[in-house]
């Protein structure tokens, strides 16, 4: 009967880890529109003149300190505006991973990088829970304008710190969320502010390293894993 009690009370405990494991959507449907994009009417939406990201967007990749030799994953790549920049970067000897929910997307930034010559970049369609990506595989991690996209935050995060090697680097550029401030827009779209966004990242056990201050509508922020 002991052995019984003993058996009982592990199956309940299982249950409850597998309960507690599981995360809600925090934004249900955010990402519909990704999943069968019109790629040239991204374009025209991400790679226009007028949109901060896109104007500094010289500046921002200065600012991420990639170097020859790193492996960059740029999770949320969309259009591939970042993952085509940062690949000259690191030259031959590194790698560029272009990490989105959307085949349409990863195809058409395989297609646009063999037309550039960029022989370092690969593509790779994650899901909404995981980046996809090989444990202690990457050296940087880049999130543009994506972690508000992000339906399961605490998965994805607990994904990324997997795939980042000890001592790799989170770079997060979003939206400011302020009151009063913010556009409308940014308001009814955008679930957290930084200050959310720190915290929830700080509890995924990554350390904020640097929060610079050069954009405007957005925020600069990195993070990193222990080296240990």
């Amino acid at each position: 009967m002991g052995s019984f009690r003993i058996a009982v009370t592990a199956w309940l405990l299982g249950l409850a880890l597998t309960a507690g494991a599981q995360e809600r959507s925090v934004r249900p449907g955010i990402n519909q529109f990704y999943q069968d994009p019109n790629y040239r009417q991204w374009v025209a939406t991400f790679e226009r003149p007028g949109r901060e990201i896109y104007d500094r967007r010289e500046e921002i990749v200065s600012a991420t300190g990639i170097s020859p030799g790193m492996v960059v994953a740029d999770v949320g790549a969309g259009t591939g505006l970042f993952t085509r920049l940062f690949a000259p970067k690191v030259g031959n000897e590194g790698r560029v991973i272009a990490v989105d929910i959307s085949q349409g997307f990863i195809d058409n930034i395989r297609r646009t990088s063999r037309q550039e010559g960029l022989a370092n970049v690969e593509g790779v369609v994650n899901t909404a829970t995981d980046v996809s990506l090989p444990a202690a595989s990457v050296d940087l991690v880049f999130v543009c304008d994506t972690y508000h996209h992000f339906e399961y935050p605490r998965h994805m995060l607990d994904s990324i710190y997997e795939a980042l090697r000890p001592g790799g680097q989170l770079v997060v550029i979003d939206f400011r969320r302020i009151p009063g401030y913010s556009s409308p827009w940014i308001i009814r779209h955008v679930r957290a502010g930084k200050p959310t966004v720190v915290t929830e990242i700080e509890s995924a056990g990554f350390r904020l390293t640097e929060d610079r201050d050069f954009l405007r509508t957005n925020y600069f922020l990195r993070f990193q894993k222990p080296a240990a």
